[in-house]
């Protein structure tokens, strides 16, 4: 059985993109100084179109049923940005941009932590019987 059907493990892909997005943007930060550094950026965006674009059909035994399209999850990308140099020495770290990303991500994380919280308070108010 399915808990929430299928929340809990949609959010902890969130937390695993989320995550992803720090580690990029701490490379990118730690980077900044560094002779002809590029960038990089993590984005679901490209995985998630893709993935839209793919569906598999079922067998349905009425037409009244709604078809059966599958998606599968999909990872964030990590991409370079090659052709943008913003310093002397080739590199491309735009330290204003990271650190903007980084507070974007840091309320994005935090509002993936509430919502799942509240998932598992859910949870354990119906375990305890709603008290």
């Amino acid at each position: 059985m399915k808990l929430f059907s299928g929340s809990i493990s949609t959010l902890e892909n969130a937390l695993n993109y989320s995550s992803l997005k720090q580690k990029v943007i701490s490379q990118n930060i730690a980077n900044v100084d560094t002779p002809n550094y590029k960038a990089k950026d993590a984005s679901f965006k490209a995985s998630f179109d893709e993935a839209l674009g793919r569906s598999l059909s079922a067998n349905r035994t009425d037409l009244r049923h709604i078809e059966f399209k599958q998606h599968p999850v999909s990872q964030a990308r990590i991409t370079s940005q090659n052709n943008v140099q913003y310093n002397h020495n080739g590199n491309s770290v735009d330290l204003d941009k990271e650190m903007t990303d980084l507070a974007e991500n840091q309320i994005y994380h935090n509002a993936v932590i509430e919502r799942i919280s509240g998932k598992f308070n859910s949870l354990q108010s119906v375990i305890r019987g709603g008290k």
